[in-house]
């Protein structure tokens, strides 16, 4: 390879890298703030009323319903399909173990009590039977109730999908 070549390629690579360095040195400028100190609004709407100061109705309604009347309300055929996510690691028959205990007759058991299922200390050290409330909050995120719990199911989003699984459950040996 020649000299003339060889500065070609240096002067190209130069190159690339000081283009390269304009934009992103542009970008930079353009899309981040600087620090400018207080600034005053431009215009201001005014609106009737306190918006901060909600009738407790319009909170409540802006929630949602409860997870008493969602599981009030519970579709237990869509509770049956939800449960399709948990049949890998558990099993509904009574005794069966699986990966996770088994599901039969869950609602008011022990939590952490089917006899020959090893479960993690942080579960087992949970005082209390399962209750549909517990239920909901452990299949929420199981990490957040139980830290340290060897369910590595993310958990289930949907409060509906939570109810109408638990639901399902409740009739399952309840």
């Amino acid at each position: 390879m020649d000299t003339m070549t060889t500065t070609k390629i240096v002067g190209g690579v130069c190159g690339s890298l000081l283009i390269f360095l304009l934009v992103k040195w542009g970008a930079e400028t353009i899309y981040t703030s600087s620090d400018h100190g207080e600034t005053e609004a431009a215009y201001v709407i005014e609106v009737e009323g306190d918006d901060t100061e909600m009738a407790s109705s319009e909170v409540e309604e802006a929630a949602g319903p409860t997870f008493d009347e969602l599981y009030a309300a519970a579709d237990l055929a869509a509770g049956e399909k939800v449960f399709k996510k948990c049949k890998s690691c558990h099993k509904l028959e009574d005794g069966a173990n699986a990966t996770g205990p088994f599901l039969y007759a869950i609602l008011d058991r022990d939590i952490g009590g089917v006899d020959g299922y090893g479960y993690s200390d942080a579960l087992s050290s949970i005082e209390g039977n399962w209750t549909p409330a517990q239920l909901d909050a452990f299949l929420k995120r199981p990490k957040d109730f139980a830290p340290g719990t060897k369910m590595s199911f993310a958990g289930l989003k949907r409060e509906d999908d939570r109810a109408n699984v638990i639901a399902y459950l409740a009739g399952i040996g309840g």
